[in-house]
Parts: structure tokens; C-alpha cells; sequence
């Protein structure tokens, strides 16, 4: 899309929800972080409920590394990779503590220290957290982008430079938020529901007119 189509895309979608968030549950930037490292091949839901029970007993990076390794897996054993994610809570929690004073650096590269933390990660972080305008393609981004001819890219990071370049920078804050929840509930992977979509009339997809009937099951 040129910059000028990307931008009634994007405010088109923002119609129904100007200040979009995640839908994990957090109240401070270590939560949040812990939500995101969980969330890898996980629901929503799913890290939630794990969560619910893990900030009871740990929701700061020191009540964490007294918890361990083990300890963490208890919490977190109904979610996907489990064994691997609790020892990178582990091992984010002694970071933390050792090395930024028990807080959440508000530093890309200094995220991207953190075991468990990619581009990605640190991209929600300093979004979601910080107020950054940075933009997170995970695999609803990317089909969205792509998909739709907003922003096309071969993989995550071309997707993510494209969506820097074409969208405007007041759309920029909230973006991240707004593309994701657009292809979790409406442009979805097997039966996208267009019939319903607010930007229809201005996605590229050459398929779109066999999915216009579509309602949501």
C-alpha cells in the first residue's frame, strides 16, 4: 500500500479502538515481561490462568529467583515449553537483580540481554510497558501485513521495517496492539471473516471476495 492507503487502513481499524492493549494480564513492566516470555506457543488465556497463580507468590524479579527454577515450573507447567521457559525466568531474574537493580530496562539491547528476550519480546516490552512506538510482528502481524498488502515482507523483521516506513507516526503508538487483535478476531489464518471487516473495501488480497460472506462461529 502507498502511505496514503496505509493510513485510512490503519485509522479504519482504530475506529472501533483508538488505545487497543494486550490482553495479558499485568500491573507492572516484570509482569508484563514474564507474560511475554510465557506467551511463546501459548493462548492468552492459557498464560493468564499460569500467571494467576505465579504473581501470587512471585511478581518481582527477586521473589522470583528465590522461587527457581523449579519452583517457577510448577506455575507454568500447563503452558507449551515449560521446562525452557522457567529456566529463562530463572535465569531473567537473577539479570535483573545482578544487573539493573532489580528493574525493567527501558533499552532494546538491554531486553535483548535477558534470556528468553528477541526482537520481539523487547519490541512488546517497550511498546506495551514504556509507551514506545515500536511495532512486535508476531504471526498475526505478519499475516495481516502481508495478507492485506499493507506492508509485505518476506519475514518478521522486513514486515516490521515495512510497517515503520508506511504507517503514519501518530498511528505508530498503537499499532502493534491494533494489527494484532484486527488478525486474532477478524483477518484469521483459515477463515478470515471479511464480511466483517472494517477495512474491507481497502485490503489488496486478491481472495477477499470469497470470504465476504463470511460470520463469525
Amino acid at each position: 500500500m502507498t502511505e496514503g492507503e496505509a493510513e485510512a487502513f490503519i485509522a479504519r481499524l482504530a475506529e472501533c479502538d483508538p488505545s487497543p492493549t494486550t490482553e495479558l494480564s499485568y500491573t507492572t513492566p516484570f509482569e508484563l515481561l514474564v507474560a511475554v516470555i510465557l506467551s511463546a506457543q501459548s493462548t492468552d488465556v492459557g498464560v493468564n490462568k499460569a500467571t494467576e497463580g505465579l504473581f501470587r507468590v512471585a511478581n518481582t524479579p527477586q521473589a522470583m529467583l528465590e522461587l527457581g527454577e523449579a519452583g517457577i515450573r510448577y506455575y507454568i507447567q500447563t503452558l507449551g515449553l515449560y521446562n525452557n521457559k522457567a529456566r529463562n525466568l530463572a535465569e531473567t531474574a537473577r539479570t535483573l537483580v545482578a544487573d539493573f537493580g532489580g528493574e525493567v530496562p527501558e533499552s532494546r539491547a538491554d531486553l535483548e540481554r535477558l534470556p528468553g528476550v528477541g526482537r520481539k519480546t523487547a519490541n512488546v516490552i517497550l511498546n506495551t510497558a514504556f509507551g514506545h512506538p515500536t511495532i512486535a510482528v508476531d504471526t498475526h502481524i505478519f499475516r495481516v501485513a502481508n495478507r492485506t498488502g499493507l506492508a509485505p515482507g518476506a519475514n518478521v523483521t522486513a514486515v516490521e521495517r515495512a510497517l515503520e516506513a508506511v504507517l503514519p507516526d501518530a498511528y505508530k503508538r498503537h499499532a502493534h496492539h491494533c494489527l494484532i487483535l484486527h488478525g486474532r478476531y477478524t483477518c484469521k489464518a483459515r477463515r478470515p471473516l471479511c464480511g466483517q471487516c472494517r477495512a474491507y473495501d481497502l485490503c489488496l488480497w486478491d481472495e477477499k471476495a470469497n470470504y465476504a460472506d463470511s460470520a463469525a462461529s
